[in-house]
């Protein structure tokens, strides 16, 4: 039967591996290097010594071992025995062979234990670090629910669900945002790092464009499942959001199913960030049409890529919604930027038309657009004939319907143009000179704010993975 100071110990033990979630192994090795470390304290730093624990029975034996040796010949009586005293407990022994003797810790003294008792103390305070940065390691960048904990001049300190507590910094709460204590917030784990000196420590993060994502993840099933596919997020924290959507099923509207019943599903990650503003716009792969999409709600009347930059684009808009396109602040363009990756430089049809090199382009696109669509009737026409060279006489009869549909839709199209060209002269004519300017100088300076080449190697980033998934 185990004696009571045993039992205690094994108890104690069993209570820490139950408490810091420390396992019978880490344990035992925890003991063990108590009893090591006493016994150094107590002879002198020996190190003859070994320990013989069975958790089963609740039992440990420490062991001094120690040498049989000439007699005459001792130099530490810690560790050696004369060969006459070791024939006395048995004449087998020679010299050379070892013997075990079983110690009694409570011999040890009350310093010896103290000393003990502080290395048992900090292995276990060690294994709880491994087994915080273990568990919450393989959980970086996931949502949890918390709850605010303190505040101190560096950190909001917030409780996980285990009760194990994380940092928030600065950067990585919403501007403007209050938070008193047990106040339950969703946050981002953003990182887990391991310091010799503090141990693990979790940071996370309310501003993380991912937290959008997740938070869409929990209030949409069709995101969670990969039916809607969440391409791109970006993100003033507190402010607007800007989020790309596709759907990998063609019979689902993405923009609507994040949006939800009366803006239900939007709502609910909208209540989470306090209010911050969400433009969900559709994913596609005509690059032209999703820099249009992403400046929504402003209208796009065309994009026209730098011949010198294929990550460079020039938007042309309406002269009366370029304030609009560009946004408070530079916000609307700064974001599409940000989600396109591409380099956007929004201009008004005014611009464009007293913009030489601009003009160039154009022309020249349109050029190469009709010579595609001369080459597309061509071989229409050669489909055609080949197809029905015994029916010349149909296509005679039909040659003189075709003209006189194609007078109707010319004339037709010329009232439509000069319609929509009395329009659009109305329509310039609301935004003044002054304000052309000014929104002009605040795009100018949004655009300082805008870090391009973290765009661009964002994208050069998602380009290769794309790559690499095909």
């Amino acid at each position: 039967m185990a004696s009571d100071y045993r039992r205690e110990l094994f108890s104690a033990l069993q209570a820490l591996q139950a408490e810091k979630g420390i396992s019978q192994e880490d344990a035992i090795t925890s003991l063990k290097d108590t009893l090591v470390t006493a016994y150094k304290k107590n002879f002198e730093g020996e190190t003859n010594v070994e320990v013989d624990v069975d958790p089963e029975k609740q039992e440990f034996n420490l062991l001094q071992i120690k040498e049989v040796i000439p007699d005459g010949d001792m130099i530490d009586p810690y560790s050696e025995i004369y060969l006459k005293d070791a024939r006395e407990i048995n004449s087998a022994y020679e010299a050379g062979d070892q013997i075990k003797f079983e110690i009694n810790p409570r011999d040890f003294g009350r310093l010896a234990a103290q000393s003990g008792k502080n290395k048992s103390t900090q292995t276990i305070r060690e294994k709880e670090k491994e087994a915080i940065h273990a568990r919450y390691e393989g959980f970086e960048h996931e949502i949890v629910s918390v709850r605010v904990a303190r505040e101190d001049q560096r950190f909001l300190w917030v409780t996980m669900p285990d009760g194990q507590e994380a940092a928030m910094g600065d950067k990585d709460r919403i501007p403007g945002e209050t938070y008193k204590t047990g106040d339950p917030i969703k946050v981002l784990i953003n990182r887990v790092e391991d310091s010799a000196t503090r141990g693990p420590q979790i940071y996370v993060s309310r501003t993380s464009p991912e937290l959008v994502k997740r938070l869409f993840e929990q209030e949409v099933p069709e995101v969670y499942d990969g039916t809607v596919v969440i391409e791109s997020i970006a993100r003033e924290a507190g402010d607007r959001s800007k989020v790309a959507v596709r759907t990998t099923d063609s019979n689902l509207d993405p923009i609507g199913t994040l949006v939800g019943t009366r803006g239900s599903r939007v709502q609910a990650v909208v209540n989470e960030l306090h209010g911050e503003n969400m433009d969900i716009v559709e994913w596609v792969e005509d690059e032209a049409q999703y820099i249009a999409n992403a400046l929504n709600p402003a209208e796009v009347v065309d994009v026209i890529f730098s011949p010198d930059n294929d990550n460079e684009v020039t938007v042309i808009v309406p002269d009366y919604q370029l304030s609009l396109a560009i946004g408070k602040r530079g916000q609307n363009a700064r974001l599409a930027a940000k989600l396109t990756k591409f380099k956007i430089d929004i201009k008004s049809e005014t611009q464009a038309e007293n913009d030489p090199q601009l003009q160039a382009i154009l022309e020249e696109s349109a050029k190469y657009a009709e010579e595609e669509d001369q080459s597309d009737e061509t071989d229409e026409a050669l489909e055609d004939e080949t197809e029905y060279a015994d029916a010349n006489e149909y296509f005679s009869e039909g040659a003189d319907q075709s003209d006189a549909s194609e007078e109707e839709k010319t004339s037709e199209s010329a009232e439509e143009s000069s319609s929509a060209e009395e329009d659009s002269s109305k329509a310039k004519a609301k935004m003044t000179e002054a304000e052309v300017k000014e929104a002009q100088d605040e795009f100018a300076a949004a655009l300082k704010n805008v870090d391009f080449d973290a765009i661009l190697e964002e994208k050069e980033g998602d380009d290769n993975k794309k790559s690499d998934d095909k």
